[in-house]
């Protein structure tokens, strides 16, 4: 028996058999969290949206049912602003699912919200910081032109400079009033992140030593709301 359980062959086949087992357990155990990840992913993605419509220090509870109270609808639009999907009340059948592929294939969400009887749209953006991936949700008044909230996330970005931007609600606050549009022109969007800030009404200061970051967010805003351009340019 000792030669048997010593050999090259019943090392490798116990080896194998191992790893079967191994294999089999991890894919029972990540099947049966998946329904609690997607849960937890959804219910993150709730409190973004509403971190950018200022609406926050709510627990798990509270963030599911304002949610539902505040979203209209998650409609999908595409960049010439047609409606392609009018989206549910409540806000998780449509726009919702939507992730950054979608976003570059030109499928794009739109939150119709209500927040104290006034009107407001929420747009997620996505781009690139420093390190990894970044992104955000900007919440618009009615006029489609003036920034109401504007909350922001990242991947990798690091603590104390880039992380900043989904880190300080303080920073993420002087977004709020800013405006879309410069006033000399309507036809671009001019909402950015500055070095040195020129025009107040549509520019926030950059984080200090978090310039790549800084410019990072700027990209990701101008690009991702020029795509919707038809939309905000319907009043």
């Amino acid at each position: 028996m000792k030669k048997i359980t010593n050999s090259t062959t019943y090392i490798i086949c116990y080896a194998m058999a191992l790893t079967v087992i191994v294999a089999f357990a991890l894919a029972f155990v990540s099947q049966s969290l998946k329904a609690k990840q997607e849960e937890n992913v959804a219910l993150d993605k709730k409190k973004q949206i509403l971190y950018a419509l200022n609406i926050r220090d709510l627990d798990n509870e509270a963030t599911t049912r304002i949610y539902k109270e505040t979203v209209v609808a998650d409609a999908i639009i595409d960049e010439q602003g047609q409606t392609l999907q009018k989206g549910t009340a409540g806000g998780e059948a449509d726009g919702f699912k939507l992730n950054g592929g979608d976003f570059k294939a030109g499928k794009l969400a739109l939150f119709i919200c209500n927040v104290e009887g006034k009107r407001k749209y929420v747009i997620p953006v996505y781009g690139m910081g420093l390190w990894g991936g970044i992104s955000g949700y900007i919440a618009l008044d009615e006029d489609k032109s003036t920034v109401y909230g504007a909350y922001f996330n990242h991947e990798s970005e690091t603590a104390g400079l880039g992380a900043e931007i989904k880190d300080s609600k303080e920073w993420q606050d002087k977004f709020c009033g800013k405006r879309l549009f410069a006033a000399s022109d309507t036809t671009k969007i001019a909402l950015a992140v500055a070095k040195k800030v020129e025009d107040p009404s549509t520019q926030v200061d950059g984080i200090t030593g978090a310039t790549l970051t800084s410019n990072g967010v700027t990209e990701m805003l101008q690009g991702g709301l020029t795509k919707y351009m038809k939309f905000l340019s319907v009043k």
